[in-house]
Formats: C-alpha cells, structure tokens, sequence
C-alpha cells in the first residue's frame, strides 16, 4: 500500500496492516480477537468484526488466513447450534463475543440479539470464495455455513398477513438502537445470506442431502429473501435504520458537553434506545456492504441524513463512514475518517490502547483506502468495480490484490488510474462502470472523473473528525 501526499498515513497504514497480519495471517483455526495479540481488552474475545473488517483485508491479501479463520467458525458450529435451540431457533446462532464457541456476553439487548453475526460471517464465506473460486473449501465449510445461518434467518424472521418478510426484535451494528424491528442491514444481511444458501446447495447437492437439506426448505429460503422488508420514508426520501426509526426524538446534541461521551458512560441504554442518535455506522454500513440495493442519490441522502446523528463512539465507525464518504463525494471528509481510522492506535485517540490495538480499526484503514478512495467494489458475476477518486491531499495512492489466482495492480492518481495484471490469466474489471479487460500485456489507463459536488454533512456538535 503506497500512500504519497501524506507521510503520517502511509507510515500509519504500514503499521495497521503489519498488526492485521500478525493478528490473522498465522491464525491457523483460531479465533481472531478484537485486540489481536497487543493486549488484554475483551479478555482476548472475538466479534463480528473479525469477518466484516478483518478478513476482507485477508481475502485480497492473504487468502489462506480467512479459509482458516472460517473453518474455526465451522468448528464451533455444536454450540452455535446449541445456543440457537436455548433461544428457540432453528440452524446456528453465533455468539456475539467468544474465545471457543459459547457466548461470552451476558447483556442480551446488544449481545444476543445481534443476530447480525450469523449473516456477517455468511458473507465472509460468500466473498472468499468469489474471491478465490476454492470450491473445495465451499464444499467442506462453506456450505455447512451458509445453510446453518439460513435456517436460523428463516425460524427467526415471519411472513405477515401481506407475504412480506420480517425480522423483529433485533439489534443492528448501531448499539445505540437495540431490540428494533427490521433492522436495515440485518434484513439485507440475510437476504444475502438466504440467496447464498440456496444457490450453494444446489451447487454442492450431496452436501446438502448430508444437512438434510430438501428442495421445500430452499425454496423457503428463497422465498423470505425475496419478501424482506426494507424500511423507507418516503416523506423524508431516507431508508430508515429500523422501522419507525425516523419518528423518534432527537438526541439532544447542543445539550451533550464534550466530556460526556462517548455516550453510554454517561446516560441510560433506556434513553438511548429511543433516540435518533448512533453509535456507530449502521445503514451507512449497508450502504457498502449491500451497495446493489442503493442507487447514488440514495446513497447521497441516506449519508446526509444519518451524518449529523453519528457519534462515532466506537472504533469501528470511521472507516465505514470514510467509505460512503468518498463514494458520495465528500472526499475530505472520507480523507479525515481515514486519518482518524489510522491514528487510532498510534495517537491513542480513545484513550485505551494500553488496553490493546483496535484490530478492527487498522483493518478499516484498509478499507477506507481501497474500499473508499479506489472505490473496491465485487459484483455477484465475480467481478472487481474500481471507482476511484482522491482527496486533493493525496497525490497518488497504489495497491494490489489477489483475486481468482491473479495479481492486479491499481494505481490511482488524481487525473486518471491505471491497472496492471502483474501474474495470471486474463481479468475483465470495471473502471466507473465501464469494463476493461485485462490480458497482461500492459496496463491499462482511464480517466478518473470529478467527484460529485454535493454540500458536505455536518457531524453532531463536539463529534467532528479527529483533527491532527
């Protein structure tokens, strides 16, 4: 990862990426934990963010290490089997926090009920695979995966009266919000996951007879995947981050001092719960990880809406809004959560990294740039969408990837970017929507297009950017 402009992020994005790896390139049918081998916070525990932060850095970098990280979530499947029969569910549910496979958190509103997990790590199959084409690996673990997180989707959503599909009493990645009804991310989540089931048994049919899987079941699948709700305002023109999310008071920010937060240190969960005010990105989330179902001006509004109510008060929101950031044109406030993402640890900028590195937070510096600034994108035909764009303070940005048994280079500068196949057969990408092909005979060099100019968000009052 090459960073030129800015000495500070570059020296920072070498450090986050050394402690990724340090922490998962060699995990080996471990858990990942949130603090990675630096520390004792979390008593050594690992969360969703190992699949939606950690191994997608992994999956284009050191494929093997997410194939691993997976396999140790198949090897816990008994208890997650077992923890969905305690709840009355079907399929697996995944702990919220773990060390071997039971749940390590006690407090059920945003442990328990972030049933998110179970989609998050279905994903991470998902990508690997795509990413790889390791149909080996599909067959062993990832199929066993994708089903057991299916059923549990599928006993834990409903139809109502109208044949739409529900998912209620749920906690989303915003913890300030909990126990909600139809959760944005969560319902696009598992749609994903619902699709991926089914199509997988199809591919892999003797496994599928092995989980007891028949044509009825898949069909269920598929039709609540099809049925999922998605909760929109249409007066406002938003998608809401939960149904009746919109309607809620809002958070009293002009009255919040800066020495109250982060916020659940000093008020109720019972206050915050019914507040528009969000811990950390949540449907700006689903906006990146579930792109295809938002167009640019939803995206665009959804940020401007969702921007003054983020407080950020957790390590992994910066780089997810740094993502939607750039991708809605607001480059120097992508370029701002990306230094923030990347200085977590080196300015301690919470003031806890005595307690141990924010794993999840260096990861999403990679996220922010590649993800962010290139504008990474994967489609389901297993292709690779770059959309890049700069901030005006860097001069140049280059990265590679792995991808299907090839190596791409990018090389993004501000007026155009240039993509080279360093090894591998032929690759077909998309440059801002337009395809190019790649054969390795040499790069290949399209302009890059101006930004959007839309007016930039404010943040809520004393929750701005980290300045430097």
């Amino acid at each position: 990862m090459e960073v030129d402009g800015d000495e500070e992020i570059q020296q920072a994005v070498r450090f986050a990426l050394f402690h990724v790896l340090q922490a998962g390139a060699r995990a080996e049918r471990r858990a990942i934990p949130a603090k990675g081998l630096t520390g004792s916070g979390y008593d050594g525990h690992a969360f969703w963010d190992t699949e939606t932060f950690v191994l997608p850095v992994l999956t284009y970098t050191a494929p093997d290490a997410v194939a691993e990280a997976l396999r140790w979530r198949q090897s816990t499947l008994d208890a997650a089997r077992e923890r969905a029969a305690q709840l009355g569910l079907g399929g697996a549910a995944f702990p919220w926090r773990t060390i071997e496979g039971s749940e390590g958190s006690a407090y059920w509103p945003a442990g328990t009920a972030a049933f998110h997990v179970n989609a998050d790590i279905a994903d991470a199959v998902v990508r690997y695979v795509a990413a790889t084409g390791d149909t080996a690996f599909e067959r062993d673990t990832g199929v066993e995966l994708l089903v057991e997180t299916a059923r549990l989707w599928r006993s834990l959503g409903h139809h109502d009266a109208h044949g739409v599909f529900h998912i209620d009493g749920v906690t989303g990645p915003d913890e300030y919000s909990a126990v909600a009804d139809d959760n944005t991310y969560t319902n696009l989540m598992a749609r994903a996951n619902l699709l991926a089931a089914a199509d997988a048994v199809v591919r892999h049919p003797q496994e599928a007879a092995r989980l007891d899987v028949d044509e009825e079941e898949s069909a269920a699948w598929r039709d609540a995947a099809a049925a999922v709700h998605i909760p929109y305002n249409k007066e406002l023109g938003v998608h809401e981050q939960h149904a009746g999310f919109t309607r809620y008071q809002h958070w009293d920010f002009d009255g919040t001092r800066p020495d109250q937060y982060p916020l659940l240190l000093h008020f109720p969960y019972f206050d915050l719960y019914r507040k528009q005010v969000v811990k950390q990105a949540d449907l700006v989330l689903a906006m990146y990880t579930c792109g295809e179902f938002f167009d640019e001006e939803q995206i665009a509004r959804n940020f401007a809406y969702y921007e003054p109510l983020t407080v950020r008060d957790s390590s992994l929101s910066a780089c997810c809004q740094a993502v939607v950031a750039a991708q809605a044109g607001h480059l120097d406030l992508a370029y701002a959560y990306t230094a923030e993402a990347a200085l977590m640890d080196l300015a301690d900028l919470e003031h806890n990294t005595s307690d141990g590195l924010h794993i999840a937070s260096l990861a999403g510096t990679w996220m922010a740039l590649v993800a962010g600034f290139g504008g990474l994108r994967r489609d389901g035909d297993r292709t690779l969408y770059f959309s890049p764009r700069l901030p005006e303070a860097f001069s140049r940005l280059a990265f590679s990837l792995q991808f299907l048994g090839r190596r791409l280079h990018v090389e993004i500068g501000p007026e155009k970017a240039t993509y080279t196949l360093l090894s591998g057969p032929p690759l077909t990408i998309a440059h801002h929507g337009t395809r190019v092909h790649l054969n390795g005979d040499g790069p290949a060099v399209r302009p890059v297009p101006p930004a959007p100019e839309r007016p930039a968000p404010e943040q809520p009052r004393h929750r701005r950017p980290h300045l430097r």
